[in-house]
């Protein structure tokens, strides 16, 4: 669980087309290289279309595979939820790249912890149902990262 990198306020610019401020881009970066050093490279990085959120995924995973959803975008929980549960069964990690309090609160609620979900940070969540399976609670915190407290 991935939430965007620090966007600009730009007065009159619509939500959706928000940038990444300086800090966002490099907390960006920062993100990538914080989950190759935990040895985790993803399949895919299921993302909102949002212009913060795809320089995000670009920033961090310039390798990856990245999926653009729409339904990312203001999407409550289990909404979310529903979108991992259609991953390829093959595939071994999924990273999900959006906005709060969505991303957040799945990640709790997958895995528990007490913790706040700042722009640019993440949380890797293991699980063992295969991904059309998952349910809340069943995933375990293997760990987190954010840039603030970095």
């Amino acid at each position: 669980m991935l939430r965007h990198a620090k966007a600009a306020q730009v007065p009159g610019l619509a939500d959706r087309e928000r940038p990444l401020t300086e800090r966002g881009e490099l907390d960006a970066r920062r993100v990538g290289d914080e989950i190759r050093a935990a040895g985790l490279s993803p399949d895919v990085v299921l993302c909102s279309p949002a212009v913060r959120t795809r320089r995000t995924a670009e920033l961090a995973f310039p390798e990856a595979e990245i999926s653009y959803e729409r339904d990312i975008y203001e999407a409550y929980p289990d909404d979310l939820l529903e979108l991992i549960r259609r991953a390829d069964p093959e595939l071994g990690t999924v990273v999900l790249c959006g906005h709060n309090p969505g991303v957040h609160e799945l990640s709790l609620g997958l895995a528990g912890g007490d913790y706040v979900f700042r722009p640019g940070a993440f949380a890797v969540i293991a699980v063992k149902s295969p991904w059309a399976e998952l349910w809340p609670g069943e995933g375990r915190l293997i760990t987190r990262w954010d840039p603030k407290e970095d």
